[in-house]
């Protein structure tokens, strides 16, 4: 553990160190081989030239990295969705057919559009309720922080906190699995839970959502912190009720962070991977489509093309949200 530690922080600092070393030495020979000496025409040139130049020494290790670590990636990807397994033979369009006529691809196709209905819809909802009602209490930041916890969880982490919730054990065994014991306790009879088809879907949303309640709750709190209070103020004094009052009022001027909050989250439950992974690994028919990425990566020695085509598939899903949130988040700077 304490060379762990001691590795981490040795990485922190010799980034750290690299990256200052980086910044003083290129803008050094820079100022070296642009000097600002001799005649003013010369000078103002190298002056124009070092302007130029600079703000590419400082992003331009930024952009390296975006090209190996996305573009490159993405390209790669593609290409190797039209060959076989082995990456090795041309197939054409073999692996897509095979993914339209795939049983298992479309079983994960209807459980990433079941999560898509309903886990940003939940976390955006609860966040918001949650951040108004603790803005009236005056415990209310220590709820935040109670609400806020799970973020600090790893999704693997919480999986298996959940695994103990829905815990079944058979025979005369005691059940000590939260839900069990309760459903036992008012006379019902324990299930597996997350082995129940569809429903079990539903069990495994609940960890997501609670683990991003907590982020959704934060970012609408500060909108909300934002309405003026002139305008609360104005609705009560026409005689608005609470219920109108968050419906007419708050949502509303808010509601360009219920977007943003909304998006967020549907581009994570697009990625979702490690819960199913940790639950159910796929069975019952709760495979998602990042697990059956990860699976055909090492299915029987590993499929190149068909993974290749399901990561594709993500992507393409993923890509317009992306761009509709830059393009929303360009207007509003543009609109200020």
């Amino acid at each position: 553990m304490l060379s762990q530690i001691v590795s981490a922080l040795g990485v922190v600092v010799v980034a750290v160190f690299a990256c200052s070393a980086y910044f003083y030495f290129s803008n050094k020979i820079l100022d070296l081989a642009l000097p600002v000496a001799g005649d003013i025409r010369t000078a103002s040139r190298n002056l124009n030239r070092r302007a130029l130049i600079r703000p590419w020494l400082f992003i331009g290790p930024a952009l390296i990295l975006l090209f190996v670590y996305l573009v490159y990636p993405v390209v790669a990807t593609f290409i190797l969705s039209f060959y076989d397994r082995a990456g090795l033979q041309f197939v054409g369009l073999a692996n897509y057919k095979w993914a339209i006529g795939d049983r298992e691809f479309r079983q994960s196709i209807f459980n990433n559009i079941l999560w898509l209905a309903v886990v940003p819809a939940a976390c955006t909802f609860f966040g918001l309720v949650i951040a108004v009602m603790t803005d009236r209490i005056w415990w209310g930041n220590i709820a935040k922080s109670i609400v806020f916890m799970p973020m600090a969880i790893s999704f693997v982490g919480a999986s298996v906190i959940w695994k103990f919730i829905y815990e079944y054990r058979g025979g005369d065994d005691v059940q000590i699995g939260l839900l069990n014991a309760i459903v036992q306790l008012f006379g019902g009879t324990p299930e597996v839970w997350i082995s129940v088809p569809f429903w079990n879907n539903f069990f495994l949303m609940v960890i997501l959502i609670w683990i991003q309640t907590g982020f959704a709750m934060v970012i609408l709190s500060a909108a909300l912190r934002g309405i003026p209070e002139e305008t609360i103020e104005a609705a009560v004094i026409d005689g608005a009720n609470g219920w109108q009052i968050f419906w007419r009022i708050m949502v509303p001027q808010v509601w360009g962070t219920i977007a943003v909050v909304w998006t967020t989250i549907t581009i994570l439950v697009l990625k979702v991977f490690d819960i199913v992974l940790t639950m159910t690994n796929g069975q019952w028919q709760t495979m998602v489509l990042a697990n059956l990425m990860f699976d055909w990566m090492f299915r029987g020695g590993g499929d190149s093309g068909r993974s290749a085509v399901i990561a594709i598939i993500i992507m393409l899903a993923v890509t317009p949200i992306m761009v509709w949130n830059v393009r929303r988040a360009n207007r509003e700077l543009k609109g200020h």
